[in-house]
């Protein structure tokens, strides 16, 4: 089937909840997929910070597999090695001590919501309910974690919205100061916004909010969604700051794209949950557990995070020294290979991101006015030139 073909499949049959463009992609090897009309891109999305080693990675293609010939899928009623072996990692290389492994984002946030409140109950805080987090963020798409988001173009349509939630202005200790109280079960923050238009707090912050739940008796949440996994160039994007979390979040490059989530956290804190407290079908299944186990050993074990601050450091000192020279570009942010160009007032990213794709390049957006760049880890400088000359040439246009 050809684009086309494929394009009226997909509206005929398919919920419109995607403002799709107009190419159905149906191969991938590492930084490049191609269309079905034979088309190649080269993917700077990585089906939005999904595939950190690119498509179809060679480790994780034959972990599929293999695990596929063996054994594809039992309940959580049961032990699972490859999920075992997985939670044995992340613990060893995070500040957690258990895992819950689950299917996506969402329900990793959604899960580390569940698991604040119970912990505090559980301490007898039972008034203590509330969730804070921060405006331009986004944590999920269900009922609990789009109330969560601080936007609200995402929760329109759907009131009644759950209680219990507040917000404060991102990278604005003060805000939070007067926010956090003996009413607040955690504080739910990115460490870096992405939906939010890769905004990155100041130096400190992140200290600053930890002492904060620290001294208020409040959790802490990271939501690691977008950049864990080694996508700011450390495993957690945390780390940097040298802050650990009560509870993180973690999914989209987890499973080297391969559909799996993962709420990490304190022992004291994951006590709560316990047996009949929460729970999963597919969450942790063998298959997503050996992919994810693959990815993880591969991005910690074979120079991934040092080449990403590498590449990150390299895209942001261009785009930077591009944007000097185009008023269209207001500011160039982010870190490791998790980049945002803002525009200036009066330009859009989406016919940017358009122009791009036709010129063989897949970008994103993160806002109406914000370029967000998110490439596979394994990216190199050829490829980033490669997307730079195509963007000098967009820039230079408008």
């Amino acid at each position: 089937m050809g684009n086309q073909e494929i394009i009226e499949l997909s509206e005929q049959y398919l919920m419109p909840t995607y403002a799709r463009f107009p190419v159905a992609l149906v191969r991938g090897q590492g930084m490049r997929v191609w269309d079905a009309d034979g088309r190649q891109y080269l993917d700077f999305l990585a089906g939005i910070a999904v595939c950190s080693l690119g498509h179809c990675h060679p480790r994780v293609t034959e972990a599929i597999r293999t695990q596929a010939e063996t054994l594809l899928h039992v309940s959580n009623l049961y032990h699972i090695e490859p999920q075992a072996r997985l939670a044995r990692l992340l613990v060893e290389h995070t500040f957690a001590d258990r895992a819950f492994f689950c299917n996506s984002g969402a329900e990793a946030n959604e899960g580390a919501i569940k698991l604040a409140r119970k912990y505090q109950k559980d301490r007898g805080e039972r008034q203590r309910t509330e969730i804070v987090s921060a405006t331009m963020s986004f944590h999920g798409r269900t009922l609990a974690t789009l109330t969560a988001t601080g936007q609200d173009k995402v929760k329109l349509g759907f009131d009644p919205l759950p209680t219990g939630f507040s917000y404060v202005p991102y990278d604005d200790v003060d805000a939070l100061t007067e926010a956090v109280g003996e009413k607040t079960a955690a504080v739910l923050l990115e460490p870096l916004q992405g939906e939010g238009g890769i905004r990155v707090p100041s130096p400190g912050y992140l200290r600053q909010v930890r002492e904060l739940c620290d001294a208020r008796g409040a959790l802490l949440i990271f939501d690691e969604v977008q950049t864990g996994v080694g996508r700011t160039g450390t495993f957690l994007a945390c780390e940097q700051e040298d802050v650990a979390p009560d509870i993180c979040s973690l999914a989209k490059g987890l499973g080297g794209g391969v559909a799996i989530g993962a709420i990490l956290a304190r022992e004291t804190v994951a006590e709560s949950f316990g047996p009949g407290t929460h729970a999963t079908t597919f969450g942790g299944n063998p298959l997503a557990a050996a992919a994810s186990l693959a990815t993880v050993r591969t991005v910690l074990g074979e120079a991934i995070l040092p080449h990403c601050r590498r590449m990150g450091e390299y895209l942001l000192e261009k785009l930077r020294s591009l944007a000097a020279e185009n008023r269209a570009v207001v500011e160039v942010r982010g870190r490791g290979l998790l980049v945002g160009v803002e525009l200036a007032e009066g330009y859009l990213a989406g016919p940017l991101v358009r122009e791009l794709m036709d010129r063989g390049f897949l970008v994103g957006s993160a806002g109406e006015r914000v370029l967000r760049l998110a490439p596979p880890l394994i990216v190199e400088r050829e490829e980033i030139d490669a997307l730079l000359a195509a963007l000098e040439e967009v820039l230079g246009a408008l």
